[in-house]
């Protein structure tokens, strides 16, 4: 018998990928195929599924999956089921998501319910669907938050505020599944180019175009600089969505799986930020994102 702290082989075992359409979540599908796992791809969109299998045809099957929509979350589940049988689930990798980028004042009610029933109900909605198979494959889940999961930076607190409460679903549902050996970890990439951020970029403006025209004067010169140079952050930025895929692929071979692991400087450093100093020395380092012009 090998010792339960080496690596596991990919070969044989079934995976779920959630939000594989593109960005990080197509980068870990097809990684994933590449290494030997047999990946089931959870997409929107039938053309989407269509490109991804393309990219691994052996290995790669799409499933229609809507994570706000419990019908298809249910759906999705029977497929992978009937696909599987006995063998069971060895992971699930949760990465489906949005990121709402404004001042909270700017924020309505209904994009702020959208990002957390995106990034978290949906995210819970899914486990609870594939636990059952998870438990007969004796798998393990992965869940993909970000380094604002650890320190919440202005004008991304709806975002941070779903990234934390994942984290806190994360860390709960490790401590429940304990006893029944499902690990559970968390991949925290910080700064990285995907389609995630021309969207974020889009829709940040729109925002800040459709408040009351005393708020939007309020942020616009501290709020539209800060968008540029959060994407200019993401486009110099060294990590990779293959640096991404590539965690994914550790935490679901490892012995024993971390709980956290970290996808860049930003994000090992915005947790080390977070343990080491207190508030009003965050504070202090983020004051000047939000500093109005004299």
């Amino acid at each position: 018998m090998p010792h339960r702290t080496e690596p596991r082989s990919p070969h044989g075992r079934a995976v779920v990928v959630t939000g594989a359409s593109s960005g990080l979540g197509e980068a870990t599908a097809q990684r994933l195929a590449q290494v030997g796992f047999q990946v089931f791809a959870g997409v929107r969109r039938t053309e989407d599924g269509e490109r991804l299998r393309a990219s691994a045809p052996a290995r790669i099957t799409p499933v229609i999956t809507d994570v706000t929509d419990e019908k298809t979350v249910a759906e999705a589940v029977q497929q992978v089921t009937d696909a599987v049988a006995d063998n069971g689930l060895w992971g699930l990798v949760n990465n489906a998501g949005i990121a709402v980028t404004a001042p909270l004042e700017c924020v309505p009610a209904e994009l702020f319910r959208r990002q957390l029933d995106i990034n978290v109900v949906g995210q819970l909605s899914v486990i609870q669907g594939f636990l059952p198979l998870l438990r007969a494959g004796a798998g393990r889940v992965v869940n993909i938050t970000s380094g604002l999961g650890n320190v919440a930076i202005p004008y991304l607190g709806a975002y941070a505020a779903a990234q934390f409460a994942k984290e806190a679903l994360s860390d709960a549902l490790r401590r429940e599944l304990a006893p029944f050996g499902i690990p559970v970890s968390v991949v925290q990439p910080g700064a990285i180019m995907t389609p995630i951020w021309s969207k974020m970029s889009h829709e940040a403006h729109q925002l800040l175009d459709r408040a009351d025209e005393p708020v939007r004067e309020l942020y616009r010169d501290s709020f539209l600089r800060f968008v540029e140079s959060n994407e200019h952050s993401a486009r110099t930025s060294k990590v990779t969505p293959d640096d991404v895929a590539r965690t994914v692929f550790r935490a679901l071979i490892a012995g024993r799986p971390r709980t956290r692991y970290g996808v860049g400087k930003d994000a090992n450093g915005g947790r080390l930020l977070a343990r080491l100093l207190p508030d009003q020395a965050i504070d202090r380092v983020f004051s000047g994102i939000t500093r109005q012009p004299r």
